[in-house]
């Protein structure tokens, strides 16, 4: 793999963390009907997908994006305001639908895989002194947040 130096993102042929980044005014995660984490006002909440060959440069790439996405209020980032994020592991991101009418999760990365790789995830957030909340890996989850805009992003690291 090229180092990260020699590069400005991952390219097409590395591995590629998925994350959906959305504009939030306020948002919760419970598990069995109990609130576990959340905050109030605006911050982003994030839902991450990984895939097999993931790794260290994928999850720094990608949480440097995600701090400095100027997508809150008056072109800020969560970094610029020090936003709380709502962090939530999503492995449906990797669904693929191209046959049939069941989605094949193939893509998506086992839990002994994603599981570390989101929790590094929400440190490198944290580096960039950004509050993370975050859902409990693998657990039903029920995630609710008022989208504010509404601004939806997509991020790939595999995209150049």
């Amino acid at each position: 793999m090229v180092s990260r130096s020699a590069r400005s993102s991952p390219s097409a042929c590395d591995a590629a963390v998925r994350a959906v980044v959305q504009r939030a005014h306020g948002a919760s995660v419970s598990v069995a009907g109990e609130r576990i984490s959340g905050f109030d006002g605006p911050g982003l909440v994030v839902l991450a997908g990984v895939t097999h060959d993931d790794g260290p440069d994928q999850v720094e790439w990608l949480a440097r994006k995600i701090a400095q996405l100027r997508i809150l209020r008056d072109e800020r980032s969560a970094q610029d305001e020090g936003a709380p994020v709502l962090l939530i592991s999503q492995f449906t991101l990797y669904a693929d639908t191209r046959k049939g009418r069941r989605p094949s999760w193939n893509g998506a990365a086992p839990g002994p895989v994603a599981e570390p790789l989101v929790a590094d995830l929400g440190r490198a957030l944290a580096a960039y002194g950004l509050p993370v909340h975050a859902g409990v890996f693998g657990a039903d989850m029920a995630v609710q947040f008022t989208n504010d805009g509404p601004v939806t992003i997509i991020l790939d690291t595999a995209t150049p």
